[in-house]
């Protein structure tokens, strides 16, 4: 047995059942709301949804941008669930590279290992997965 497939698969798996929660939520959100609203909106009812599936959701959590061991800024994540996956909540035509690369920071920033980019825009709803 290869251990670094095995260990690259317990990554690719890390919080995969909190993840399932938080995607079947936003499916949920999507199909009874439906799309071209604006994010806060879908932000709302993602952490109601979740918040009645007994997860723990924090709405707009700051986190503090340091560099060289000084504070410049912070940022605010959409949404902290059970505080190990950060979501991104989009309402745009398509997700690109500067919303990855948005939440690959807000990860980064905050210490934690995994992240859903949602864009609830089109008739589709449209998600990605990210692991640092």
């Amino acid at each position: 047995m290869n251990t670094d497939n095995n260990e690259k698969s317990k990554e690719e798996y890390l919080h995969q059942e909190l993840t399932k929660d938080i995607l079947a939520s936003a499916f949920k959100v999507h199909n009874s709301i439906g799309c071209g609203l604006l994010e806060k909106v879908y932000g709302n009812a993602m952490s109601w949804d979740l918040k009645l599936n007994n997860r723990q959701v924090v709405e707009e959590k700051e986190f503090k941008v340091v560099y060289r061991e000084k504070e410049v800024g912070s940022y605010f994540g959409d949404l902290v669930v059970d505080e190990k996956v950060i979501v991104e909540v989009k309402a745009v035509e398509k997700l690109n590279n500067v919303h990855r690369a948005q939440l690959l920071n807000y990860l980064r920033i905050s210490g934690m290992r995994v992240g859903l980019l949602l864009n609830f825009a089109n008739p589709k709803l449209e998600y990605e997965r990210i692991i640092i």
